[in-house]
């Protein structure tokens, strides 16, 4: 089947930078944009990240399994809490595609200071440190990338965007609060962007997922056996998410921009 034989749309001549796509729901993103056509970036804090929950051995190596669907792709290193290391970022995989034409903000994480996850992980008990690592690899990740993107898609008047919420920022959360929180506030930032954006024809949207089977979900959760639950009730599969975003930067989602799709 070829990328224009897919109902999702054919991303031919497209490239895209999924950000944290060496692993995690990030890099089923990044296989089902190159399944469809587009010339995928491939991005982690480093390159052994994704080895860290077994999900691949290597940034590179994830870059490879593009090459094998016979995809454009790359690997490229970058803190994106760091506002200069983002913008390089940015720049490497323009000098390195001749372009940007689709960004997925998936870096982020409820992820500790020093830890897989804050322990304790509330309000008022919670380290303050922990607090700054969930709201800056959350946040300001997303900010950063779609600043120094943003301006590439403005200047050539085209571009989509697509930022990684959660679910755990619609509902009321006693754990993780800080984390939902901090998925909250982009969905409202990508509303906001989506404004200043709208005038260039760059699409921001945002997905938020619900829990879904990852290595890290694996492997910071415990889950009960779920056999007696509807496919709609039960953990999602990273293909239900990937499904949503290969939507969001489709044919089929022109008309849509700043909006939240919340995965329950």
């Amino acid at each position: 089947m070829t990328a224009q034989d897919h109902p999702g749309g054919d991303l031919t001549g497209k490239v895209a930078l999924v950000t944290g796509s060496s692993r995690g729901l990030g890099r089923h993103y990044a296989l089902e944009l190159a399944r469809h056509g587009a010339d995928v970036a491939i991005h982690d804090l480093d390159g052994a990240a994704a080895a860290r929950f077994g999900e691949a051995e290597s940034g590179e190596a994830v870059a490879d399994e593009v090459r094998a669907l016979g995809r454009g792709s790359g690997f490229f290193a970058a803190d994106l809490t760091n506002a200069a290391q983002t913008a390089g970022l940015i720049t490497d995989v323009i000098e390195a595609f001749g372009q940007l034409d689709i960004l997925v903000n998936n870096a982020g994480g409820d992820i500790g200071a020093q830890t897989p996850r804050p322990e304790p992980n509330d309000a008022l008990d919670i380290d303050p440190d922990d607090i700054r690592a969930v709201v800056d690899n959350n946040v300001l990740t997303t900010m950063y990338a779609c600043k120094y993107a943003g301006r590439h898609m403005r200047e050539r008047r085209t571009g989509r965007i697509v930022n990684v919420g959660s679910v755990a920022g619609h509902l009321p959360a006693r754990n993780g609060l800080i984390y939902a929180a901090a998925k909250a506030a982009n969905s409202h930032y990508t509303r906001c962007l989506a404004e200043q954006l709208r005038p260039y024809d760059v699409n921001v949207n945002c997905i938020a997922p619900t829990a879904t089977y990852t290595g890290r979900f694996r492997a910071t959760r415990e889950v009960a056996d779920q056999s007696d639950r509807s496919r709609l009730q039960r953990v999602a599969e990273p293909a239900d998410m990937a499904s949503i975003v290969l939507f969001l930067v489709g044919p089929a989602s022109a008309r849509l921009t700043g909006e939240t799709i919340v995965s329950w």
